[in-house]
C-alpha cells in the first residue's frame, strides 16, 4: 500500500463523514419540519453499534504503534456503511409523505412497453421451488456485505476502493430517497391484485411497504421505530443498486469475484419477485448505482490531485487525525 494510496484514502474517510453528516442533518430539518419523530429507545442499538465501531477505530488508530491504518479503516469503515442506510430509511418515509400521485400504472406499462411481464416472471418462478428458495435468500443478502466489504477490502489493503465504495454507497441511497418522491409506487403485487399462498410464499420485505406507505402517505403514521422500518421505496430499487455496488467492490478481489457475480446476480434476479418490483425499477437502480460509482470515481481522483506530500515527508498525513508511516506495504 502506497503512501498516496493511504492519504487518498483518508481524504475520501473524511469526506464521507461531510455526506452522512449532511443526511443527519437532512433527517433532522426534515423531521422538523414535517412533524416525523424517531423512537428515542429504537435509535439506541443502530446509533450505537455504529458510534462503538468508529470509536473503537479511532482509539486503536492512536494508540497504534506500527500505524497500520487496517484497523482503522475496516472499523471506521464499518461504522459508516451502518450509519448511511440508519439515516436513509427514516428519510425514505419522510419524503413518502409528500403524498404525490402513485406511478404504478405508468412503471407497469413501461415494463411491457419493453416486452416484460412481471406475472408471467413471478409464476415460472413460483412453481419451482427450489428457484423460490433460492430467490427469497438472494434477496436477504442485502444485508452480509456491509460487513463483507470492509473485511475483504480492508484485509487486502484496498482501502481507496473501500472508501470509493463507502461514498458511492451513500450517493446512491441519496439519489434513491429523491428520485422516490416524484415516483412514488405501491409495487406490484398491490397493483396487480395477486398475492400468493401464504403457506408457500410471503414477500415479507413488501409486505412492510404495503403496510407502511399508506399510513406515511395519508398522515396516521409520524413516529418510527428504526428497528422495525421497511423499505418504502419501489422506484428505484434500492436492492438493485446494492446489488451492482457489491459487485463493484468486491471485482477489486480477484479470488471474490465469481463469488460476488453469482451472489449479486442472484439478488438482482430476486428483486422483482421478494420485493415486489417491477423490471424498470431494477434497470433505475442499475443506473443509479452505476452513477454513483462513477461519481465516488472522479470524488476520488480530485482527492488523488490534491495528494501533495512534500518532499522527505517521513509520514503520511490523514486527514482523520491519524499518521500512518509510509513504510506500510
Amino acid at each position: 500500500m502506497s503512501q498516496r494510496e493511504v492519504s487518498v484514502a483518508s481524504k475520501l474517510f473524511s469526506f464521507n463523514w461531510f455526506v452522512i453528516g449532511s443526511m443527519g442533518a437532512a433527517l433532522a430539518l426534515a423531521s422538523i419540519l414535517t412533524g416525523f419523530s424517531i423512537k428515542p429507545t429504537s435509535a439506541l442499538w443502530p446509533f450505537g453499534l455504529a458510534g462503538g465501531y468508529i470509536l473503537v477505530a479511532f482509539y486503536k488508530a492512536r494508540r497504534s504503534q506500527s500505524g497500520d491504518p487496517l484497523v482503522f479503516f475496516v472499523l471506521g469503515s464499518t461504522g459508516q456503511i451502518l450509519l448511511i442506510p440508519v439515516l436513509g430509511a427514516p428519510l425514505t418515509y419522510i419524503v413518502a409523505s409528500a403524498n404525490l400521485p402513485l406511478q404504478d400504472t405508468g412503471l407497469n406499462a413501461i415494463d411491457h412497453a419493453l416486452g416484460l411481464d412481471w406475472l408471467s416472471y413471478f409464476e415460472f418462478i413460483y412453481d419451482r421451488r427450489t428457484l423460490l428458495t433460492a430467490c427469497v435468500w438472494a434477496y436477504a443478502m442485502i444485508g452480509w456485505p456491509t460487513f463483507g466489504v470492509p473485511v475483504v477490502l480492508g484485509l487486502t489493503r484496498r482501502f481507496r476502493r473501500l472508501q470509493e465504495f463507502t461514498l458511492a454507497f451513500a450517493l446512491a441511497l441519496i439519489v434513491t430517497i429523491v428520485i422516490s418522491i416524484v415516483v412514488p409506487a405501491m409495487g406490484t403485487y398491490d397493483f396487480l391484485k395477486y398475492f400468493p399462498n401464504s403457506d408457500i410464499f410471503t414477500p415479507s420485505a413488501y409486505l412492510d411497504q404495503l403496510r407502511d406507505l399508506p399510513l406515511v402517505r395519508n398522515g396516521t403514521l409520524r413516529q418510527l421505530d428504526l428497528l422495525e422500518l421497511g423499505g418504502i421505496v419501489t422506484f428505484p430499487s434500492f436492492h438493485a443498486a446494492a446489488a451492482v455496488l457489491y459487485l463493484w467492490a468486491f471485482w477489486a478481489v480477484p479470488w471474490m469475484r465469481l463469488i460476488a457475480l453469482l451472489a449479486n446476480i442472484a439478488m438482482l434476479l430476486a428483486t422483482p419477485v421478494v420485493g415486489g418490483h417491477y423490471f424498470v425499477d431494477v434497470f433505475a437502480g442499475i443506473a443509479v448505482a452505476v452513477g454513483a460509482i462513477l461519481a465516488a470515481r472522479q470524488i476520488s481522483t480530485w482527492a488523488t490531485l490534491t495528494h501533495a506530500v512534500s518532499a522527505g515527508n517521513s509520514s503520511v498525513p490523514s486527514a482523520s487525525g491519524v499518521n500512518f508511516p509510509v513504510s506500510i506495504k
